[in-house]
């Protein structure tokens, strides 16, 4: 599984993005999908999760009722709608995949993208 991460940019505080992440193969629907970001000089944390059918999502409190996690399987890709964003949201976001189920630690996912930069002025 091939992962593309992209959607990444400049934005100011209380702003919105939305990231994508694309992948290849055809078991994209099979997999949780997730999300994590990691800051400079910190150590990568946990964003979002969803799980293969959509139905289920597990959020980071920092981030929760601000990012919205959503996926479509027809498309093979999965994306994290970002508001009200803060400057302590900058960081390079990284999606990821793993079979089974949801999990917010990174260490279980077997597939990375190459992340993009997400930078919030103040």
């Amino acid at each position: 599984v091939q992962l593309q991460a992209f959607g990444g940019g400049l934005v100011q505080a209380g702003g919105s993005l939305r990231l994508s992440c694309a992948t290849s193969g055809r078991t994209f629907s099979s997999y949780v999908m997730g999300w994590f970001r990691q800051a400079p000089g910190k150590e990568r944390e946990f964003v979002a999760t969803i799980s293969w059918s959509g139905i289920n999502t597990l959020y980071a409190d920092s981030v929760k009722g601000r990012f919205t996690i959503s996926r479509d399987n027809a498309k093979n890709t999965v994306y994290l709608q970002m508001n009200s964003l803060k400057p302590e949201d900058t960081a390079i976001y990284y999606c990821a995949a793993k079979s089974g189920g949801l999990n917010t630690y990174g260490r279980n996912y077997n597939y990375w993208g190459q992340g993009t930069q997400v930078t919030v002025s103040s």
